[in-house]
């Protein structure tokens, strides 16, 4: 997973700031694919991407398909994430109707019912560091959860010292953050985006993370997801361009401008 930067004339970077492995043992995994085939679950929840293609690379690996998910309904937490299940085939039967996140899909999601559903159990294959707000929220409306690591995100390697030297020093015009990870490990590894820089987050847990990291959050979209996120930017851009063109700034002789209109007033 990466952090996007904007620089100017509209060139893109991404840093990869995660890494993904998998998990340090298979047993868990292995036991959830058996269920799968056995008939073990009534719901697989995706919250991730990467856990769909975690799952599918365990069925590569034991030679089966989408039709292992015969008669298990499919929930996902977002729309990239429901794109990656129809990339393998199949229609998920639940995205959240309102916010795309754990309390979204956890708003939507039906208690368990003894006479409507058959089997009590649901997979929920996920990051080692995921959070346990969508596993607790399950077991609270009577499902049981087998809660399973599907694979690690561990930090990534430091980016090229002129790319850690543009994010401090204000040579990005933008930076956009699609998870709370990718804030932690880019702050981590390369440091803090300069004050000038507008900062996006996908979704409200990523926000709150930048502002916890000190952070000033000048963009979120109302859907989080990535195309979303992008077009808030852009709106962003544009509103700011207008602004600045009605109200020029006049820095004082010697004075330094902040915000995330700085290099947009130095030009």
């Amino acid at each position: 997973m990466s952090a996007r930067l904007h620089a100017y004339g509209a060139i893109t970077t991404e840093v990869p700031t995660i890494a993904v492995e998998p998990p340090r043992t298979p047993a868990q995994m292995e036991r959830a694919i058996k269920g799968l085939v056995t008939g073990r679950y009534e719901w697989v929840v995706f919250t991730s991407t990467n856990a769909v293609k975690a799952i599918r690379e365990k069925f590569i690996e034991f030679g089966l398909d989408a039709r292992a998910f015969a008669g298990v309904k499919i929930a996902c937490v977002g729309n990239a994430t429901a794109d990656a299940v129809r990339d393998f085939g199949i229609e998920p039967e639940m995205l959240p109707t309102g916010e795309q996140s754990s309390e979204g899909l956890l708003a939507d999601f039906p208690p368990y019912d003894s006479v409507l559903d058959p089997i009590d159990r649901i997979l929920l294959p996920r990051a080692d560091i995921a959070t346990e707000t969508l596993a607790a929220g399950l077991i609270e409306r009577g499902w049981e959860v087998d809660d399973v690591t599907a694979y690690r995100t561990v930090r990534a390697a430091p980016p090229p010292a002129d790319i850690r030297d543009a994010i401090k020093s204000g040579g990005f015009d933008a930076v956009l953050f699609t998870s709370s990870s990718t804030v932690r490990n880019l702050v981590g590894i390369a440091g803090k985006p300069h004050a000038r820089t507008v900062v996006s987050c996908i979704g409200p847990k990523t926000a709150e993370t930048a502002a916890e990291l000190g952070l000033r959050v000048d963009v979120q979209p109302e859907l989080a997801n990535v195309s979303e996120l992008v077009a808030a930017l852009a709106t962003y851009a544009v509103e700011l361009r207008e602004k600045m063109a009605n109200n020029p700034v006049k820095p004082r002789r010697g004075a330094k401008v902040q915000g995330p209109s700085a290099g947009r007033a130095a030009r």
